[in-house]
């Protein structure tokens, strides 16, 4: 199943890939930094679930009255609400299992025949539901990501258990 940790963004998310060292691939503002992890068995309706749950999580607080009141709620509007963006990073650390001994197995991640079409199938269903460019990673590289959590806020969503 598709997993994804979504993390609540306030300023600035940007991955730099090991290479060229200092180069920025993406940046956001307010929005979601999501690692999405892909696993045996994902497949495109994985894929496609998971972007729907991810556009419309509804984890950003209403804006203040007019009066300067402050929110009455503060998880109740999603990313489309506020018009946030989308930096989507390639995590297959997501599906370590640490079963046995002190060294994580990553043998449940799936395989990059199968994890770059399901991950560009993610990336290009969440900017049709956002209306908008999302901004990635490299799938498969080693980068730096640098994020402000907002909150902070950071939620797993698992394609295989639905929630």
């Amino acid at each position: 199943a598709a997993a994804a940790a979504v993390a609540r963004t306030q300023g600035e998310a940007a991955p730099s890939p090991a290479p060229a060292v200092g180069e920025v691939l993406g940046r956001i503002g307010a929005g979601f930094c999501v690692l999405l992890g892909i696993g045996h068995g994902d497949t495109k309706e994985s894929a496609q679930w998971l972007a729907d749950k991810v556009a419309g999580l509804r984890i950003f607080a209403d804006p203040p009255a007019a009066d300067g009141t402050p929110a009455q709620k503060d998880m109740n509007r999603s990313l489309r609400d506020i018009g946030g963006a989308l930096l989507v990073v390639s995590q297959f650390t997501l599906y370590a299992s640490t079963k046995k001994g002190n060294r994580p197995s990553f043998i449940r991640s799936a395989k990059p025949d199968i994890a770059i079409p399901l991950y560009e199938q993610f990336v290009t269903t969440l900017s049709q539901l956002i209306n908008k460019p999302v901004a990635t990673g490299v799938f498969g590289a080693d980068m730096q990501v640098q994020l402000i959590n907002d909150g902070p806020v950071t939620i797993i969503i698992d394609s295989k258990a639905k929630e």
